[in-house]
């Protein structure tokens, strides 16, 4: 018996080395607060769960949830309210996480113009960039260009992976923690999950509205879905970027247009290669009606209506030519400034290329 004493003291300090590695295991908590986006209220009663697990919170005492001893993981955060725009979120657990305010949109919220319906706003995302910097910059990720012998250029409205907040048609879902790019030929968002770089792709046709953070400015730039606007009374394939809102929207549209090469092979000379060209248009917004801007002055003016003399005589005294877009800019920014309400996405106009 003696002699197997050893045996049974190693096979016991075996299991003590196992128990102790599940002992060990580290459990984490997720906390996290739910706001109104437009009163600023805190929210109970909200049904906050973490998608596929059997994990379920409310909201309560001031719109506040805590989930105790969860395993290290990723997870999909997702809150639900009637009446509001249900939220989702991607969490990589590592630690104890605290996820601050979140937003919730109540469903038809007012703004001050349709198009954006306020269902995205700038707040949740500059909020990425102040407390997850780590979307941005450093990590961004490069497209593999195409072949430099065949064709020249790319199809993506912006070929880096911007950080984004994504509203969906369907039950009106709000997705965040992925990185986008949007193709224009193909009218197809490719989301890149932070972690795993895995890419999926979700047609344009799902997407009502998208705002991502440009990685050059920093500054949340927004699309909505054409075929929520008209043009001839037709809804309208792909997307726009709303570069201006307020009472007269300004939105622009970038075409990627294909030019064929012009390479003459007995003379030697032209264009070797093909080129896909970005091309920019731009519109204002009346109603659900997209029109594009006049080129004219005798026909650019009269779209301000009453105000239309004396937008014209600030085009003048500013030197702003109606051709140049970054004037069309500041003229549309001027022009709404005048309204209640009025709040610029942005203080220039930015290349739809950068």
């Amino acid at each position: 018996m003696n002699q197997n004493l050893p045996g049974k003291i190693y096979f016991l300090l075996f299991l003590c080395f196992l128990v102790s590695g599940v002992i060990q295991a580290q459990n984490y908590s997720l906390t996290g607060r739910v706001i109104d986006s437009e009163s600023g209220n805190y929210i109970d009663g909200v049904n906050v769960t973490l998608r596929g697990t059997a994990f379920g919170k409310t909201s309560v005492a001031g719109g506040n949830f805590k989930f105790n001893d969860l395993p290290e993981d990723k997870y999909v955060l997702s809150l639900n309210l009637e009446g509001y725009n249900r939220y989702e979120q991607q969490v990589n657990l590592k630690s104890d996480l605290d996820l601050g305010d979140i937003y919730m949109i109540r469903m038809g919220a007012e703004g001050t113009v349709s198009a954006l319906q306020k269902t995205i706003r700038s707040d949740n995302v500059i909020r990425l960039i102040n407390e997850r910097p780590n979307f941005i910059g450093g990590n961004m990720v490069y497209g593999i260009p195409p072949d430099p012998k065949k064709v020249e250029g790319d199809n993506y409205l912006d070929k880096k992976w911007n950080s984004a907040s994504i509203l969906l048609y369907r039950d009106q879902q709000m997705l965040e923690g992925f990185r986008v790019r949007y193709n224009i030929t193909s009218n197809m968002f490719e989301l890149m999950e932070p972690e795993n770089n895995l890419v999926s792709i979700l047609p344009g046709l799902r997407v009502q509205n998208i705002v991502w953070v440009d990685s050059t400015y920093r500054v949340p730039r927004y699309f909505v879905n054409g075929m929520d606007f008209l043009d001839e009374g037709s809804p309208i394939s792909g997307f726009f970027e709303v570069l201006v809102e307020g009472e007269l929207p300004l939105m622009r549209r970038t075409l990627a247009v294909f030019k064929e090469s012009t390479y003459n092979t007995a003379l030697m000379v032209g264009e070797r290669n093909d080129k896909i060209l970005k091309r920019d248009k731009y519109y204002y917004l009346v109603e659900k009606n997209i029109l594009e801007i006049p080129k004219k002055r005798k026909k650019f003016f009269p779209i301000f209506g009453d105000k239309a003399e004396e937008m014209e005589e600030f085009a003048s005294s500013n030197n702003l030519n109606i051709k140049d877009p970054n004037a069309v800019f500041q003229l549309f920014t001027h022009y709404n400034s005048k309204f209640p309400g009025f709040r610029p996405i942005m203080n220039q106009l930015i290349d739809s290329s950068d």
